[in-house]
């Protein structure tokens, strides 16, 4: 088998391919479900490191406050999307600035936080 990271409509999944021999087709066996983008591989920037949802939904709860300092992987925020509650955790170490309030309704990729 052979494992693939592929990406469908700005989402990514990790796939693996078995080869069955020359007669089929390779089928594609579903490994994981989408990888989060905020917390996988959030971008960098002079003013910090951004926090992105990694999918629509609203915010149900910030968890720290604004300007309070946090360790990397600490939850910061509860995101609701589907009637499931998400946290969404620091990248990295640092002073959290939030862009969003409770209440809000955000995009995928919608800025959530900075971490500096």
């Amino acid at each position: 088998m052979r494992n693939f990271l592929i990406t469908v409509n700005g989402k990514q999944y990790e796939v693996g391919v078995e080869e069955l021999g020359e007669a089929s087709a390779p089928k594609a066996v579903p490994l994981s479900s989408p990888v989060p983008q905020a917390s996988v591989a959030p971008a960098v920037t002079g003013k910090g490191t951004k926090v992105l949802s990694p999918f629509p939904g609203l915010i149900k709860s910030l968890l720290v406050e604004n300007g309070a300092s946090v360790k990397k992987d600490q939850p910061i925020l509860v995101l609701e999307a589907m009637k499931m509650d998400n946290d969404i955790t620091a990248p990295c170490d640092g002073t959290v600035s939030f862009n969003v309030q409770k209440g809000a309704n955000v995009e995928s990729d919608a800025l959530l936080a900075l971490i500096g």
